[in-house]
């Protein structure tokens, strides 16, 4: 699969010098979190009980959905790489379709993401749907910009 994502992305130049690609304009990026977004929320420290978490099936399609439209489906965990075996044969247990899986996210929530590509956030709240937008209160950088 990573060679057919690096395959969609765009060159991107900024004042004529190359710069990270991007993916064409309507394709997304999904990251997307497994313990308490997917599934059952299971701390490490209980890994026996990962291989049988329980399925939040909205998930499931909404997730599979996203991937045949397209986009890119990344599972960003705080799992650790000593769960990643009984992540990927739980993911392929319930049919996940996905591009990627990276563990090893931070503990702890309370994400500020900062980075010079566009970032979007949704907080799971217990159903995964289409996404709607929203207007929103967000933090940004003072770039002296109105």
């Amino acid at each position: 699969m990573k060679k057919k994502i690096e395959g969609i992305l765009n060159e991107k130049l900024e004042k004529g010098i190359s710069v990270s690609p991007v993916l064409p304009e309507g394709v997304k990026n999904y990251l997307i979190d497994i313990d308490g977004t997917i599934c059952d929320d299971i701390p490490n420290e209980q890994p026996e009980r990962m291989i049988d978490a329980k399925l939040f099936p909205d998930a499931l399609k909404t997730l599979n959905k996203w991937y045949e439209q397209g986009h890119i489906i990344c599972f960003f965990t705080s799992r650790t790489e000593d769960h990643r075996s009984v992540t990927e044969k739980w993911l392929k247990k319930h049919g996940f379709k996905y591009h990627s899986l990276l563990m090893g996210k931070p503990r702890g929530g309370n994400y500020h993401w900062v980075d010079n590509h566009l970032v979007r956030a949704t907080r799971y709240n217990g159903k995964f749907t289409d996404l709607i937008e929203k207007d929103a209160k967000i933090e940004v950088f003072d770039d002296g910009k109105n």
